[in-house]
């Protein structure tokens, strides 16, 4: 479980299918209310206070995107909260508003342009991803983002890791990167990196 702070109010939570399988949670249990899931939530938010210094009082808005192969992400944005009599407010209590959204894309996030080239390079040199594939700069990042439909297990497998080894899962949905991303690389942007700087 890795978490960091996006602002002072929200945090983002990654979630490895490990980290639920050690929890007897399965990937759709995320979505259920059952009291494993609360449990993952409570150790979660303690986890946060602890490393973030993250007080999760309050109402709290919990979005959870499940990505293929990575497990999960958990976005915490806490409200603002009503100063209403103390005696209504009870010990952990989280309003949760829970949206879910599940993307089959798998998009991953680099922090400087020599990255998305090695893993490019490492790809095309493995005889991985020689088609598909496009390239995007969004928030100052850059991004790889491949649709994995007809693609082998075992391909689709080698492609996380190699795409693990230079960069991080990202949670931002499609729709995200093709209305607020920059599209640099439209088709084939493995190929067409490995060629250039080959």
């Amino acid at each position: 479980m890795r978490m960091e702070r996006l602002s002072q109010d929200k945090i983002r939570i990654f979630l490895t299918f490990d980290d639920l399988t050690e929890r007897g949670i399965q990937k759709e249990d995320m979505w259920r209310e059952i009291p494993k899931v609360h449990e993952l939530f409570s150790e979660m938010m303690d986890q946060a206070y602890n490393e973030l210094g993250f007080d999760a009082s309050g109402p709290l808005a919990v979005e959870v995107f499940a990505m293929p192969a990575q497990g999960m992400v958990v976005i915490v944005t806490r409200g603002k909260q009503d100063a209403g009599p103390a005696d209504e407010l009870d010990e952990e209590v989280y309003e949760m508003e829970v949206t879910l959204e599940h993307s089959e894309a798998i998009i991953y996030r680099f922090q400087d342009i020599e990255d998305v080239i090695g893993a490019a390079r490492t790809l095309a040199l493995a005889g991985l991803m020689n088609s598909g594939g496009r390239l995007y700069r969004y928030q100052q990042h850059w991004l790889l983002a491949f649709d994995p439909a007809g693609m082998q297990a075992e391909g689709y497998h080698a492609l996380i890791a190699v795409l693990a080894e230079y960069g991080d899962a990202s949670s931002v949905a499609p729709a995200m990167l093709e209305e607020y991303g920059q599209l640099i690389i439209a088709n084939d942007a493995v190929k067409v990196l490995a060629e250039h700087f080959g």
